[in-house]
């Protein structure tokens, strides 16, 4: 299949691990140039950064908090100083709040707000003029199944916010060549850090009961982000794309 994404420019914000590193493998596999970016540690971004020059892919990388305007506005500088700036841009960074909601403090409300919905809004604004200017655009958030099915209310509100913004970025930029589109992950096989995982991480197995009773793997979110972005997808805008093994059907 000819994705049409040979030489567009890929940004992926929090790409330093996980879905993240598999997405950045997969746009490297198509040809993409990349730029990965974490608030996490450089020494993972850069592994990430090798394993796609290997595919021979051109990428860079740069440390930025995406809850900071300041540091998104100077990382979408620095792409189009090095590659003329952002056709596809995938918004990976999230962060999850688990345990009770009375227990949780509203410091972690707020962090979790910042994370999930100020950085897709800093990023967006950010390279909406240039994809307008070249008529062409991808924009990827990340949703998740609490937002429709419940789960944890700070993790429902925030989620089902990604999808409220993806739907009204999508009606306003469709005319543009722009699709905007979100992934809700169901239970995927990754690195969690400590008190952030699911049940079915400290089980090892998901509920038998799913019609695929397995752990996804990062490299199929990766294959899925991939389409999404390609010229096959380019008819497909506001949707939200599940991708669980069939635990929620919507």
């Amino acid at each position: 299949m000819k994705t049409g994404l040979a030489g567009k420019v890929v940004l992926i914000t929090g790409a330093s691990r996980n879905i993240g590193r598999a997405t950045a493998l997969a746009f490297a596999e198509e040809g993409a140039r990349i730029v990965l970016s974490t608030r996490r540690s450089k020494e993972s971004l850069d592994a990430t950064a090798a394993a796609c020059a290997e595919l021979g892919a051109k990428v860079t990388t740069l440390l930025c908090d995406v809850t900071d305007e300041d540091q998104v506005s100077s990382t979408i500088e620095s792409a189009k100083r090095e590659f003329g700036g952002v056709d596809v841009l995938v918004n990976n960074a999230t962060q999850r709040v688990q345990g009770p909601f009375l227990q949780q403090t509203p410091e972690e409300w707020r962090g979790a707000m910042a994370v999930n919905l100020d950085g897709p809004y800093y990023t967006s604004r950010a390279v909406l003029p240039g994809m307008i200017e070249d008529g062409w655009g991808r924009i990827i958030n990340y949703s998740g199944g609490s937002a429709f099915r419940g789960g944890g209310a700070t993790k429902a509100a925030v989620k089902l916010g990604v999808v409220g913004f993806t739907r009204g970025l999508a009606r306003e930029f469709g005319k543009h060549g722009i699709t905007v589109n979100s992934i809700a992950p169901g239970t995927i096989e990754v690195e969690r850090d400590p008190g952030m995982e699911r049940e079915a991480d400290l089980k090892g197995a998901v509920d038998a009961s799913t019609p695929i009773p397995r752990f996804g793997h990062p490299d199929e979110v990766g294959a899925l982000v991939v389409y999404i972005a390609s010229d096959q997808a380019s008819y497909i805008t506001g949707q939200t794309f599940h991708i669980n093994g069939g635990d929620y059907f919507q």
